[in-house]
């Protein structure tokens, strides 16, 4: 990649950020209720389940990581793992790409440099995650006051990625068989190769598991705020939340207000769902920044050896590493 497109990708988020932070505060948002939606807010028990979602995350995402590398590359400490990803996290407060990139090439090097084994195995949990959000979102559609007809967006996404998936696998079993050739899905009947469902099960267990945790906080912290979510709700569009990260912004702030508040607007004044999204992602901030402190010697270390392998040319790429929560 040429030095401006790597200048571009690093600016872009904070350009993409701004703009949407300067729509939503400056034009869409009448202070006056969402000075008023803050006050309504029950502080204690929403900073708990907020910092519990967050924790939650951070934990078993690492967790799952730690184990895909242990299983599939090398078995490494799982305790070298968690300090790598914490000492990645403070620099998240100032970047997502340095953070990936601090977060990649510590695994790199407690691999032994085996950089295509570790973003495979990387890439475990970010199927895992999503095959299950799309699970989700689709037991719970039926169940949305009104029905799927009341969210058509949820049932036209759902449907497109169950379109995906579908013609995916059909056309991993021809590649398979020889009866198809395919730049674009060898890669990926290749990866099932070497992870095959049954070794991918148990993650996606996790991941179920953690999926119900996080739509039962998310509730309780909606709840707290002043702003009463249906349980189902939350299930069946929480994933359309998470697929908004995808938008190249920093933190996370401006996509998640934005998705909360064109989401779930039958639940609560969109002043409000954007002060408790804003909430949310300043809450996670802080809980990145703390993460980064604890392990600072590690991320000094992590963010040195980027900026050292950046100036000598060295390309670290920057897979789906990070949990959706990651602001």
């Amino acid at each position: 990649m040429t030095g401006p497109d790597k200048r571009w990708r690093g600016v872009l988020p904070w350009v993409v950020s701004a703009a949407l932070l300067f729509y939503v505060f400056g034009y869409a948002t009448q202070w006056d209720r969402l000075l008023a939606a803050l006050g309504r807010a029950d502080v204690p028990p929403f900073l708990l389940y907020a910092a519990a979602d967050r924790l939650a995350f951070f934990a078993i995402w690492t967790w799952m990581s730690a184990v895909a590398l242990r299983r599939f590359v090398v078995h490494v400490p799982i305790a070298s793992v968690f300090a790598i990803r914490g000492g990645s996290e403070l620099a998240r407060a100032v970047s997502n790409p340095l953070s990936d990139a601090a977060y990649v090439l510590g695994l790199v090097q407690l691999c032994g440099g085996r950089l295509d084994a570790v973003v495979a195995s990387a890439l475990v949990p970010v199927v895992s995650h999503f095959f299950v959000m799309l699970v989700q979102m689709t037991i719970a559609l039926p169940f949305q006051t009104g029905g799927a007809a009341a969210v058509p967006s949820v049932a036209i996404v759902a449907a497109v990625m169950w379109s995906v998936v579908v013609a995916g696998c059909v056309g991993v079993v021809l590649v398979r068989s020889g009866r198809l050739q395919s730049r674009r899905l060898a890669p990926v009947a290749a990866w099932l190769e070497r992870f095959p469902p049954r070794e991918i099960a148990p993650f996606i267990a996790g991941f179920a598991a953690l999926a119900v945790f996080d739509v039962q906080i998310q509730w309780l912290a909606s709840r707290a705020f002043g702003v009463s979510i249906e349980w189902t709700a939350i299930a069946a569009r929480l994933p359309l939340v998470y697929l908004a990260f995808l938008i190249p912004t920093l933190g996370n702030f401006g996509t998640r207000e934005l998705t909360w508040a064109a989401l779930f607007g039958e639940f609560g004044d969109r002043d409000a769902l954007i002060a408790y999204a804003f909430s949310i992602n300043a809450i996670f901030l802080v809980i990145n920044v703390l993460l980064g402190v604890i392990f600072l010697s590690r991320a000094l270390q992590l963010i040195g050896a980027v900026r050292q392998a950046q100036r000598e040319g060295g390309q670290i790429p920057r897979p789906l590493l990070g949990d959706p929560t990651d602001p």
